[in-house]
């Protein structure tokens, strides 16, 4: 089965883990990835079904911090070499205006949501780090708890989806997915990141 061979890495509990930590990373893309790992987990262990939610959102908090931090250090004139004008000055707008309801809903949402771009602004702009982390960690853990809570209750019809033969097509489409769009993030932090040498002409 491929599901359960691409993702055996990660399903563990250190996997979890490490994979929510990649997933609100800037150099990992891999949309529901972390979702299906949690789903998964709690469908197949249904008296742990409480760890995964928690080591999701506690590896998500890491890889936010890394992200956010990354924005401080690169300011409001740096993030414009990582984030489109149109789609930073829109988040821009989002996180002075509407506060905690701004930092609360991307944690929510599943993608093609932009999270690591909003976290990014979030750190350019100064965000108050304590308010932000503990409204993000909030909102990770409603999220994965809520989808643990219902696989542990379907579990059975769960694992014969993710098990079914259509289900591993789904699954190699994100992995070639995951690879083009850790490349294109990967490509994107280098630019950002290099240094432009003065001309000598």
């Amino acid at each position: 089965m491929l599901f359960p061979a691409a993702f055996s890495f990660f399903l563990s509990w250190w996997g979890t883990l490490l994979l929510a930590a990649l997933d609100s990373s800037m150099l990992f893309f891999l949309p529901f990835g972390i979702d299906a790992v949690v789903i998964y987990m709690a469908a197949r262990n249904h008296e742990l079904f409480w760890l995964y939610p928690t080591l999701a959102m506690t590896g998500s908090a890491v890889g936010a911090a890394l992200t956010f931090w990354f924005g401080e250090k690169a300011g409001e004139h740096g993030l414009e070499r990582l984030v489109s004008a149109r789609r930073l000055e829109r988040m821009r707008g989002k996180v002075r205006e509407s506060g905690a309801i701004a930092m609360a809903l991307p944690a929510l949402l599943p993608p093609p949501f932009p999270l690591t771009p909003f976290i990014l602004t979030c750190g350019a702009l100064a965000v108050d780090r304590t308010r932000f982390f503990l409204t993000f960690s909030a909102m990770r853990l409603l999220r994965f708890g809520i989808e643990a809570t219902l696989a542990r209750r379907y579990g059975r019809g769960i694992l014969r989806v993710l098990q079914s033969d259509s289900f591993q097509f789904v699954v190699l489409a994100f992995i070639i997915v995951a690879l083009m769009g850790t490349t294109v993030s990967a490509a994107l932090l280098w630019r950002s990141t290099r240094t432009r040498r003065p001309s000598t002409s």
